[in-house]
């Protein structure tokens, strides 16, 4: 029986690969000295896939019939998006002029890192695993809010920056006056910005250059005990949990035991390699080297993201720091259309977790839905990419929620309530309720600094500080409240700046709010899964357009059907779905009135009495239209451009 083909950690064939070095290096180990591990960090769509693909080509891993756009961009929906979700790591080969002047081999370790502010926490455990780091900016567009929030990450784990222009082939690419903008920022001279085209390829090689004489090679120490971090995971059917590692001490090598210092568990080593930029089998991985490992372990808790690998026979006693855990921006209840698809689901969300770090969930309950999960993520892209890749990579079909932030209610006997979901609303006398507030940074031409700051006011907002980049750019920090910019408070920033304005955000605490609950009511039944919890100016709003939709949701029953909202026991909206009336007169021709009249009491009677006994049945249809978060996430597609 014939063997299926052997499949990368991302279910793709393996190609061979051509480069001498490439096909050299998984014989020996490389020396810590000739080792440069950076990534690249950039906003949205200033090109760090384009440039990661011009030095695949240029170190040579990649043949030029396999050679496609956005290379590294593995998944579906990363390529039909446009977008990079999850970080990728791949091994080059570079030949670089040494101290002195003799052409020596060195190999660069590249991490592709995502652009989207929801993805920033792949961005953090990517500069973990680094020395230095590439910070592209367009020539055309200039510094935006996300490349300073990736500058920022990258100065706090202490890396080495080089700055780099990109795009500098576009007929609007002014190189002089961003390049100034980018000396003001991190100091130097406008004469240290690298000029390069992820398109064209100019540049390139003088980058790599930098990349090996400007970058510190790692350090640690090769005769300590093993200490490698996990740094992701992925699943793969055929070979179990595939584990990403950056080696700090040791070296780690084939069929040696290796234990998981958190778990304490034990495993066998099946294979260890490196991807360049598809999986190599190597003598193993020393110093500084980063690659992965395959045990043939099924239990996707056993690979935890941030955990220390050490050898079981003398391992290293003290774990390696670690990652900050993520915390949770917006949650969301997942639930299956199918209500037997509900194992599938946990076991599907167990998988994705393992490449997801970030996704956080616990099972819930609805009266509506039935069960389900609620989950925590970064940002309405992160949950609306998440429902995506479950329907998708798994074959589930799902309802999402109205998403919500996370309150705390403080009650007049002093107990605090944590609510992630309206129906964990606490019913009695309430003290104070305080929710997430977030520092927002946008930058923007300084023409349209009157129209932001009223669209900012306007959503609770508080003006932190203004400062001018350049002549023409502006950069605003606001205070404000995580509820009031997680719906379409992106899209109405966009539209009132041309598109111009960018946006970045991140939390930075709790401040007390004057909010409510808003039930929606059917028949004078609250239906749960339309529960909202706003801010008690915008509840009006809510309460009229959530019963506006319903009632063109909601098919006509045999009786009227009223739809409210309310807010405790007020009701502050209402529509009415009007009775479907049967015609009782269609056979009546002529004759006396009284008949007729009889006829139209008799069914008067009936439906008043169908009213008392009656339920509205409201649709999976209507449920699915009412909750959907594609028009909202919207905001989040292009998340913070």
């Amino acid at each position: 029986m014939e063997r299926p083909p052997a499949r990368t950690p991302e279910g793709s064939r393996k190609t061979p690969v051509t480069s001498g070095l490439a096909a050299r290096a998984h014989r020996t180990f490389t020396p810590p000295e000739l080792i440069r591990n950076f990534c690249i960090i950039a906003h949205i769509d200033h090109g760090k896939s384009t440039l990661a693909d011009r030095m695949l080509q240029l170190t040579g891993v990649v043949e030029e019939r396999a050679m496609r756009a956005q290379y590294l961009d593995r998944m579906d929906i990363e390529r039909e998006r446009g977008i990079t979700i999850k970080s990728q790591a791949v091994r080059l080969p570079w030949a670089a002029p040494g101290r002195d002047g003799k052409t020596i081999d060195h190999v660069l370790n590249l991490i592709d890192t995502p652009g989207h502010v929801d993805f920033t926490y792949e961005v953090s455990r990517s500069l973990a695993a680094c020395e230095g780091a590439v910070l592209l900016v367009d020539a055309a567009q200039g510094i935006e809010a996300q490349t300073l929030a990736n500058l920022y990450l990258a100065l706090e784990n202490d890396l080495h920056v080089i700055p780099v222009l990109n795009k500098i082939d576009l007929p609007a690419a002014q190189p002089e006056r961003y390049a100034e903008e980018i000396a003001h920022i991190i100091g130097g001279s406008p004469d240290d910005v690298l000029r390069v085209s992820g398109k064209t390829g100019a540049g390139v090689k003088e980058l790599l250059d930098k990349v090996v004489a400007e970058i510190p090679p790692p350090v640690g120490d090769a005769d300590a005990p093993a200490r490698a971090m996990i740094f992701d995971s992925v699943y793969d059917i055929y070979r179990g949990v595939i584990t990403y590692i950056r080696v700090i001490d040791g070296k780690i090598t084939p069929r040696e035991r290796i234990q998981m210092m958190s778990t304490r568990a034990i495993h066998e080593l099946l294979e260890v390699g490196v991807i360049s930029p598809e999986p190599i089998p190597t003598v193993g991985l020393g110093v500084g080297e980063v690659g992965y490992l395959i045990t043939g372990v099924k239990d996707v808790r056993q690979s935890k993201v941030g955990d220390t690998i050490t050898s079981a026979a003398k391992g290293a006693t003290v774990p390696l720091g670690g990652y900050r855990d993520p915390r949770p921006m917006v949650y969301s209840g997942l639930y299956p259309l199918d209500g037997s698809d509900y194992p599938l689901l946990r076991d599907a969300l167990d998988k994705l977790r393992l490449n997801d770090a970030a996704l956080t969930y616990e099972p819930e309950t609805s009266a509506a839905l039935g069960f389900g999960y609620r989950c925590g993520y970064l940002g309405l892209l992160h949950m609306e990419i998440t429902r995506d890749r479950l329907e998708r990579e798994f074959g589930l079909d799902l309802i999402s929620t109205t998403p919500n932030v996370v309150y705390r209610v403080t009650m007049e006997d002093t107990t605090t309530h944590v609510v992630t979901n309206p129906s964990d609303w606490p019913s009695g006398k309430i003290r104070d309720i305080v929710e997430p507030i977030v520092r927002c940074t946008i930058i923007s031409p300084s023409e349209y600094i009157g129209t932001i700051m009223e669209l900012c006011q306007s959503r609770r907002g508080s003006l932190g500080g203004m400062d001018y980049l350049s002549e023409t750019r502006v950069e605003l920090r606001y205070t404000m409240p995580l509820g009031e910019i997680i719906f379409d408070f992106f899209d109405a920033l966009k539209s009132r700046t041309r598109g111009y304005a960018s946006l970045d955000y991140e939390e930075i605490g709790m401040q007390e709010a004057d909010l409510v609950k808003v039930d929606i009511l059917l028949q004078g039944e609250a239906v749960d899964a339309f529960s909202a919890i706003v801010h008690k100016d915008s509840a009006y709003g809510y309460g009229v357009s959530m019963t506006a939709k319903l009632r063109e949701l909601i098919p006509r029953q045999q009786f009227e059907v009223p739809i409210q909202a309310a807010v405790g026991s007020r009701v502050i909206a209402r529509e009415t779905i009007r009775a479907m009336r049967k015609d009782v007169l269609a056979k009546c021709y002529g004759g006396d009135i009284t008949r007729k009249r009889k006829l139209l009491e008799k069914q008067k009677e009936g439906k008043k009495r169908m009213k008392m006994v009656g339920r509205v049945e409201v649709p999976q249809e209507a449920f699915i239209a009412a909750l959907s978060t594609d028009s909202a996430p919207a905001a989040g597609k292009d998340a913070k451009k």
